[in-house]
């Protein structure tokens, strides 16, 4: 164990339990942002509208003053988040239950929890895991809990590549298939709507020479919102939720697969790059 993360440990488990809360006006504009972002018409959103179920975490950033923001663009350890004392960040999954809409114009709060800290030694080196759960509620009542994981990681030798795992390849027989431009431009605005400011989503000198990647990383929240829209978009049931889990980074300006095989709880859907490789596996539920 990094003896770092083994000296933080008594501290960071004060942090287990912490929460704070979030509020959101839920308004137009800021709707109507997220829906150009994912390709609907802004104009389609109006006041008072309930928001697609699977649009919730678009919202509720948390804002933080730009003296308060990290080298790598993220909020400062101890702002928002616990201090883990790993330098690189990035999401790996989440388990989201569904129950409800937010709506256009209807104020809304998140509350955020920190739900454990795990810190794990292996082959890629210690890393650290912060799972942190998500409540959002609306007139009084709670319309989705979103479980997300995040993994800290070692900084990477100068001129050294980030460690990776042998990726698997992505089974191509499914009963629907769409292919995917992930745009540089997208990505940016995808980060604007959602107040993400991290350096490896936009910035390609910083992505290679600080974290080791070989591009601008794509924003995971990006990938399992696009492939949650797509899922919904080939089932004719209302969503109730996701289990999401991020294999193999995929790069900006990438053109990838997502595939879909209909199943009696949802649609079990994964992502293949251009040279094959699975990226991401999503069950998306449905009733």
């Amino acid at each position: 164990m990094n003896p770092e993360v083994q000296a933080a440990i008594p501290e960071l488990e004060k942090w287990i339990g912490r929460k704070r809360v979030v509020h959101d006006e839920i308004g137009l504009t800021s709707v109507q942002r997220a829906a150009a972002t994912l390709d609907v018409d802004p104009a389609s959103i109006k006041e008072g509208d309930a928001i697609p179920r699977a649009w919730f975490n678009m919202f509720f950033p948390d804002i933080c003053k730009d003296s308060e923001i990290g080298p790598d663009g993220h909020p400062h350890k101890g702002v928002f988040l616990p201090p883990i004392p790993l330098p690189r960040r990035m999401g790996a999954g989440r388990r989201v239950q569904i129950m409800g809409n937010l709506v256009v114009g209807q104020p809304a709060i998140k509350t955020a929890e920190v739900a454990a800290i795990l810190p794990k030694s292996g082959r890629s080196g210690n890393i650290v895991i912060l799972t942190m759960r998500l409540t959002f509620e609306t007139d009084g009542k709670v319309i989705a809990v979103d479980e997300f994981d995040a993994i800290y990681r070692e900084a990477v030798p100068a001129g050294a590549k980030s460690t990776k795992t042998q990726p698997n390849l992505a089974p191509e027989q499914s009963d629907w298939q769409e292919t995917v431009y992930f745009s540089e431009a997208k990505n940016f605005r995808y980060g604007a709507v959602t107040w993400n400011a991290h350096r490896i989503h936009y910035d390609a000198d910083y992505a290679r020479t600080e974290e080791g990647y070989d591009h601008t990383v794509q924003n995971g929240g990006l990938t399992m919102q696009t492939v949650t829209d797509l899922a919904v978009k080939h089932d004719s049931r209302t969503i109730t939720g996701l289990d999401a889990r991020l294999t193999k980074p995929i790069w900006v300006g990438d053109t990838v697969t997502v595939y879909g095989n209909r199943t009696e709880e949802g649609q079990s859907c994964w992502i293949g790059d251009k040279h094959g490789h699975l990226c991401a596996e999503i069950n998306v539920s449905f009733e």
